[in-house]
């Protein structure tokens, strides 16, 4: 027995207040891209974007608003309460513990979330899909949360922003998920009746029947480096085409270069491009930063 690993260090620990719970799991994350470790507090402060490779880490849906919205303040939308499992689904588990599980672990009660506030002082709603919520897939409580965000952009005569990143339609709702599609257009539209900018942004992945549906009915479509934006798998596709599919191919800068993307923006640069696109599309005034923002080279 070492008495000093089981003695000494558990004495100090107690001393000093320290459990195993206070350290976080995720103090350091390994960029998928260069294999370089970053210190979580680093990432979060840049926005999760990688130093070294410039990688598009996921981004929580919280630090997005914060991101984006003046001083971070903003008031959170509250979505109508859908029905849950109208099917009593089960496959590996039960849907009722997969929603559960996916609440508890996000604090949130849908992949859906909305925000209403002042980008560069012009009033904005944006809303954010959470990748982390069952694969940021689209159901009846995210198709409620989107349609309700879009009537109160409506109702305040402001421009909307859509931030992007689902695998698609939530199989364990059926046809009621795929319902969203044609609901969500639908709410698209009454945005464009009120001649209100949508401005959508892809991120990393956007895919299935979102991809078929709201995330490609913006007015500006602007996405993330490197994003992975399809409809079906690049698998899927060229077993059905017997072909091999170019180098980047489904990713946002070979979209671009296709004409399905109009630019593609860097996280640090967003809140300031969507702010020039909105009041460019509402004819207002440019926005002059505060004497005290601007940063001299």
């Amino acid at each position: 027995m070492n008495w000093i690993k089981n003695f000494v260090r558990p004495r100090f620990r107690s001393l000093l207040g320290v459990t195993k719970r206070d350290v976080p799991e995720n103090m350091w994350i390994k960029d998928p891209e260069s294999g370089q470790m970053v210190y979580y507090k680093d990432l979060e402060t840049n926005q999760f974007v990688f130093p070294g490779s410039n990688h598009h880490h996921r981004m929580p849906a919280e630090v997005r608003f914060k991101t984006m919205f003046d001083g971070g303040e903003y008031e959170k939308l509250e979505a109508p309460i859908a029905s849950v499992d109208p099917l009593k689904f089960r496959d590996e588990k039960r849907y009722v513990d997969r929603l559960k599980d996916a609440k508890a672990k996000s604090g949130e009660e849908d992949s859906v979330q909305a925000g209403f506030g002042k980008v560069n002082e012009q009033a904005m709603v944006i809303a954010v899909q959470d990748m982390g919520f069952i694969g940021g897939s689209l159901g009846m409580a995210a198709g409620d949360a989107i349609i309700a965000a879009m009537r109160h952009a409506v109702a305040n005569t402001s421009p909307f922003v859509m931030f992007v990143a689902s695998g698609g339609a939530r199989m364990q709702e059926g046809i009621l998920s795929l319902m969203q599609m044609p609901r969500t257009t639908i709410a698209v539209q009454e945005l464009r009746a009120a001649q209100l900018p949508y401005i959508v942004v892809l991120t990393n992945p956007t895919t299935g029947g979102v991809t078929a549906s709201y995330a490609m009915l913006g007015d500006v479509h602007l996405a993330e480096p490197n994003a992975q934006i399809g409809f079906a798998g690049q698998r899927v596709i060229e077993q059905t085409i017997r072909e091999k599919l170019p180098a980047g191919f489904q990713r946002s800068e070979y979209l671009k270069d296709h004409g399905m993307v109009d630019s593609v923006v860097h996280r640090h640069e967003m809140k300031a491009t969507v702010s020039r696109l909105a009041r460019m599309l509402t004819k207002s005034p440019a926005y002059e930063a505060p004497l005290g923002a601007l940063v001299l080279a």
